[in-house]
């Protein structure tokens, strides 16, 4: 069915489908490994110490901690208190772009229609004070930034391109983009994504069908809090590893109660111990996968 179809995909570099014979990816991260931990939803300097301090405790490696809260609606001292705990530990620090659509004064996002914008930016000033706050965080040392606009994606992949940003700084997609097909992560890689998160419900077949059109790194959810579908799949860990290296598994969420939330010490620690079990069906079920140890990420943060 559909042949001539599947056949014009191919020569555009898609699969043909979805690939639910689940092929094992040969792609690793520059280290040689195949998975990297990222706890999301870190949006306190007092979540980012309790996770890690709990992640030392339990055995297990953090490699990327991921805020959401807006990095405009912390002050620059938390900001620096994040860069230097991230540091001090090993570990990637993302930071998400403060203005977006919900904090703006439309309220077409609000409405049943509007849930279409996500998180997208309303107008120019909009795109210029998102930059503003990209600036601002590499000032106070932050390297890694997590972009919610297609068009700010192109915008920021250009400045890093022509010299306007640093060269070394990494662009993470969110999922709240509502990417979930091969076509649409071509799209995001040409523009400057380093990083992709897809929706969060995909079938791991799907997994695989993403990671043979993109060589950028693939962020999937094993756990979620109720207010993005509140599921579990730490069970499907391992096969999301197998077929989506090289691969952030985002885990901790399901531990909150939604994505924008200001997280405390003891959901930092709650998050910590939801990604150990994360991390032991991994070990268990396809022990060949190695995990990039602290300080070996491609990110690592500066202290200002």
């Amino acid at each position: 069915m559909f042949e001539e179809t599947r056949k014009y995909m191919k020569k555009l570099g898609l699969p043909e489908g979805d690939l639910y014979d689940l092929p094992t990816s040969s792609q690793r991260f520059g280290d040689g490994t195949h998975f990297r931990i990222e706890v999301p939803t870190i949006n306190s300097a007092e979540a980012v110490g309790a996770l890690l301090d709990t992640a030392d405790k339990n055995g297990i490696t953090i490699n990327r901690i991921t805020e959401t809260y807006g990095m405009f609606r912390h002050t620059r001292q938390e900001i620096k208190e994040y860069c230097r705990l991230c540091h001090d530990y090993g570990c990637e620090l993302l930071m998400s772009v403060g203005p977006r659509a919900t904090y703006d004064t439309g309220a077409t996002v609000l409405s049943p229609q509007g849930i279409r914008i996500s998180y997208r930016l309303r107008g120019m000033e909009q795109l210029l004070r998102a930059i503003e706050d990209v600036k601002r965080g590499i000032e106070l040392g932050v390297r890694g930034f997590l972009i919610y606009d297609e068009g700010m994606l192109w915008v920021v992949g250009q400045m890093r391109k022509d010299g306007e940003l640093p060269k070394g700084i990494v662009f993470k997609t969110s999922a709240h983009l509502g990417q979930c097909n091969p076509a649409s992560f071509k799209l995001l890689e040409s523009l400057g994504a380093d990083s992709i998160n897809p929706v969060r419900d995909l079938a791991v077949g799907m997994h695989a069908a993403l990671r043979a059109a993109v060589k950028a790194h693939l962020d999937i959810h094993t756990d979620n809090p109720p207010a993005s579908g509140g599921f579990i799949r730490v069970y499907e860990a391992a096969d999301i590893v197998r077929v989506a290296a090289p691969v952030h598994l985002k885990t901790g969420n399901s531990v909150v109660g939604a994505h924008g939330q200001i997280t405390s010490a003891s959901d930092g620690r709650k998050m910590a111990d939801q990604a150990s079990i994360v991390v032991e069906m991994v070990n268990k079920y396809y022990p060949e996968a190695k995990q990039t140890q602290r300080g070996s990420s491609d990110l690592m943060v500066p202290v200002i």
